[in-house]
């Protein structure tokens, strides 16, 4: 068990290499501060531009990719070691040991994650994203509903013949614990949410401007 545990140590020690924290760091900057202080790429695009939220989105996704796809190669692999690593990463993004425990929320090194275990739930889930958000214009609801569908999507793919059945449980098990573990570090904007103050995505929010042309 010891070669499993230090492969999900390392997941979680790769993960805590916040990319906004690093770049921050060159910048004279801490984005938590700012904003809504946030960690992540959303908080990195509205405090200090596009270049910047770039850079931070491909280290983090970066980091995910590394961690499923490198790390368990290390030892004879499966896919529940895989997951398992993904949602280390993850979890390392979100508390990271490196920067006191206070890191973003998750989503680009769930993209990461999956960008590495399965091109087609990504792009599927990127799906979900995308029309969340045109229908609600909320970024972090797009987000959750997005992580939210990962459990139903894994099913869809197994039954579709995209994903191998013996990996069926694995995926399902990752998929419930991400969706619930990205609402939990959402659960400022949900609060937000319900009292009007959080921000709508206006240039993809496209029901907002069908319901309100003047706008």
């Amino acid at each position: 068990m010891w070669p499993y545990f230090l492969i999900v140590l390392s997941a979680y020690l790769l993960g805590s290499l916040n990319g906004s924290l690093l770049l921050g760091r060159l910048r004279g900057v801490d984005i938590r501060e700012q904003g809504s202080g946030n960690a992540g790429g959303t908080n990195a695009l509205r405090t200090q531009g596009k270049a910047f939220a770039l850079g931070v989105v491909l280290i983090d996704i970066g980091k995910a990719v590394a961690a499923v796809a490198l790390l368990p190669r290390a030892i004879p692999s499966s896919m529940w070691l895989e997951v398992s690593c993904a949602f280390a990463a993850i979890v390392g993004h979100v508390y990271p040991i490196f920067h006191g425990f206070r890191g973003g929320k998750g989503v680009a090194t769930v993209l990461g994650a999956l960008l590495a275990l399965s091109p087609t739930l990504l792009g599927l889930m990127l799906g979900v994203w995308l029309l969340a958000v045109v229908i609600f214009g909320y970024v972090g609801l797009g987000s959750m509903l997005a992580t939210a569908s990962l459990p139903i999507l894994a099913w869809t793919a197994v039954q579709r013949g995209w994903l191998a059945e013996s990996d069926l449980s694995a995926w399902v098990s990752f998929g419930i614990i991400c969706a619930a573990f990205v609402i939990y570090t959402h659960r400022s904007n949900i609060k937000r949410m319900r009292e009007g103050r959080e921000p709508r995505a206006k240039s993809l929010w496209l029901l907002g401007k069908w319901r309100s042309p003047e706008t």
